[in-house]
């Protein structure tokens, strides 16, 4: 079983919140991790009882009486895909008023129940919400790997490991494997695709039916294929309303919900106070880049024949660990992407909460030239004492000095521990 490097934040926030709630696609880890937590504590004073709402007759006694529901529970108490009963936030706020006690419900999630409406609201100020993401390529390595901490720092490491560093055959098999767990543990690409098609069907057919009436199952489908080959581009859903042949007010239901679920996030747009005018509209990136690559049928030989498609899965392969480790940094950012109308661009911005940004410029290729690094020399003259650092993650071996407070570095440092 791999290490969760969150696993250390959600006990900090069992340790000082009455409500925890670890959501994230179906299949990350989810309930791995809570049972493993339950199983730790067994015996404890504060073991936790396990419930699992998968289960109908859980199920059944949560919708029919919550309140009665959650007085029949011994707490502390694991509430496991808790999203299928809406109607237990307000009783679980009811009973927090009443018993304010630090880590009395870890509630676990693979839809945002936050987008509910008056969900958010009724638990403001008792609830703490963690995301587990599918595995990073620190975690699949063993290690425990903190990238964004390393960018911000006043000395950066001016040589690469050995074991940083990566192939582009290594790279491009790593896209396509992305991190579920299960899909790491098939052996060959036919079972990883029927594991795909499977949990493709299963979103679509019961989670997606869960949190909304969608009847044009066929039309979610095709969907979710055109999002898979859009990885790594500007949303833009007049132009996605035409290519799927959706109206504009059904795409506009649809894109929430397979958001909802954590197949795709929207990386927004990044602004300062620079004299230019700027692209404003967010990215697209499918959460996990095996998912992507399985929803456009490209497997490693198609991308290294087609690096238009293997530049954009790419970066939405990088792009992704980012978010997976700023869910667990030391150093908390923000994540944007930044696009001049003058054509520079740098496909990851990471703001802290003191202003300062680290670029991420992501490029398939064993060299970096000078135009590569504009976008990034771009942000640092604009920004001054801001800018804390730029770099280019390419698949050479070297990590190169490309002028003040930028370089090119391997890919494989960003997963090293």
């Amino acid at each position: 079983m791999n290490k969760r490097t969150i696993f250390t934040q959600l006990m900090e926030a069992l340790a000082d919140t009455p409500v925890v709630f670890l959501r994230g696609a179906r299949q990350t880890g989810k309930t791995t991790l809570v049972k493993q937590l339950a199983e730790e504590a067994a015996g404890e004073e504060n073991s936790r009882q396990y419930i699992n709402l998968d289960s109908a007759t859980a199920l059944a006694g949560a919708l029919d009486d919550p309140t009665g529901f959650l007085q029949g529970l011994k707490k502390p108490v694991i509430i496991d895909e808790a999203q299928r009963a809406s109607a237990l936030m307000l009783a679980i706020k009811e009973d927090v008023d009443r018993e304010r006690q630090a880590g009395r419900y870890l509630l676990t999630g693979s839809a945002n129940i936050l987008t509910l409406p008056g969900i958010a609201d009724s638990l403001a100020g008792r609830m703490e919400v963690l995301t587990l993401y599918p595995l990073s390529q620190g975690e699949i390595a063993g290690t425990r790997e903190d990238f964004i901490r390393a960018l911000f720092q006043k000395n950066f490491p001016f040589q690469a490991a050995e074991s940083t560093s990566l192939s582009k055959e290594a790279l491009l098999e790593a896209i396509v494997l992305g991190g579920y767990p299960e899909v790491l543990s098939r052996a060959t690409s036919r079972r990883r695709a029927a594991w795909f098609d499977s949990y493709i069907t299963t979103l679509v057919e019961r989670d997606i039916r869960d949190i909304a009436n969608i009847q044009d199952i066929s039309g979610l489908i095709r969907l979710l294929r055109l999002l898979g080959a859009r990885s790594g581009t500007l949303h833009n859903q007049a132009e996605l309303s035409r290519s799927v042949g959706m109206p504009g007010s059904t795409l506009g239901r649809y894109i929430p919900l397979i958001e909802a679920l954590f197949l795709i996030w929207f990386l927004p747009a990044w602004s300062s106070n620079l004299s230019k005018r700027l692209v404003k509209s967010p990215k697209l990136h499918v959460c996990d880049s095996g998912l992507a690559c399985h929803l456009c049928g490209a497997d490693a030989e198609r991308l290294a024949g087609d690096l238009t498609l293997a530049g954009r899965l790419l970066e939405s392969f990088v792009a992704g660990e980012l978010l997976k480790q700023s869910s667990w940094t030391e150093h908390p950012v923000s994540l944007y992407h930044y696009r001049s109308q003058s054509g520079e661009e740098v496909d990851v911005i990471l703001e802290d909460r003191a202003g300062h940004v680290a670029a991420v410029e992501v490029k398939l290729a064993a060299g970096v030239a000078s135009h590569d690094i504009k976008g990034l020399v771009s942000l640092r003259d604009a920004l001054g004492n801001h800018f804390a650092r730029g770099v280019v993650v390419y698949t050479g071996q070297e990590v190169i000095p490309m002028g003040d407070r930028i370089f090119a570095i391997p890919i494989g440092m960003m997963f090293a521990g």
